[in-house]
C-alpha cells in the first residue's frame, strides 16, 4: 500500500543538479572522473548526472553500467528455475587511477554497494571510489556511506522505498510503501 510520495519529478531534478554541483566541487572538476551506474536505475541516474555536469562544466564525463548480479551475497543455491539474469557491465574507459563515482537509486543495507565495490575492483584499480545515491534510507548492515545524497528518508525496516524513473516506469517519483 502506498503511504506517501516523498519526491516528485522536480524534487528529483533538483537533487540531481545539487549532486552534480557537489561532485564538481569535491573533485575540482571532472578530470579523471567516471560515473558508473549500478543496474538498473543507477544507470539512468548516472546518465542524468552526466547531462547536468555537461551543462554546468561544458565537458562530458564518461558513464558506465555495472551489473553486480554475480557479486551479490544473497544468491541462493542455483537451480534451473532461479538462475540470476546477468546483463553484463559496460565501462567505456579504463578505470585504473580514476575517480569512480558509483551511482544508485537507494542506499539501504549497504550490501549492493559492497557487491559493486567487488565488481569495480575486478575491472580495475581506481584511485578513489565515491558513492552517489538519490535516497539514503538508513538501516545499514555494513560500514558504508554515500558521499553524495539526494535525500535522506528515515524509514521503518518494514517499509519499502520505491524509486520510479521515466526511463523505466514512465514517471519520476519516489514513494514509501508499507
Amino acid at each position: 500500500m502506498e503511504k506517501a510520495t516523498v519526491m516528485d519529478e522536480q524534487a528529483i531534478r533538483r537533487a540531481l543538479t545539487r549532486i552534480a554541483h557537489e561532485i564538481l566541487e569535491r573533485n575540482k572538476g571532472i578530470e579523471n572522473c567516471v560515473l558508473i551506474g549500478i543496474k538498473t536505475r543507477g544507470i539512468y541516474l548516472a546518465q542524468r548526472l552526466a547531462e547536468r555536469i555537461k551543462q554546468i562544466e561544458g565537458q562530458e564525463i564518461p558513464v558506465g553500467e555495472l551489473d553486480i548480479t554475480l557479486y551479490r551475497d544473497d544468491l541462493s543455491v542455483k537451480t534451473e528455475s532461479n538462475d540470476p539474469e546477468v546483463k553484463g557491465s559496460d565501462i567505456p574507459v579504463d578505470i585504473t587511477n580514476k575517480v569512480v563515482i558509483l551511482v544508485d537509486d537507494v542506499l539501504y543495507t549497504g550490501r549492493t554497494v559492497r557487491a559493486a565495490l567487488d565488481a569495480v575492483m575486478d575491472i580495475g584499480r581506481p584511485s578513489h571510489i565515491q558513492m552517489a545515491v538519490l535516497i539514503d534510507r538508513g538501516h545499514r548492515e555494513l560500514p558504508i556511506r554515500a558521499d553524495y545524497i539526494g535525500k535522506n528518508i528515515p524509514s521503518a525496516s518494514s517499509e519499502r522505498i520505491v524509486v520510479e524513473l521515466e526511463e523505466v516506469d514512465d514517471t519520476d517519483r519516489v514513494t514509501i510503501h508499507e
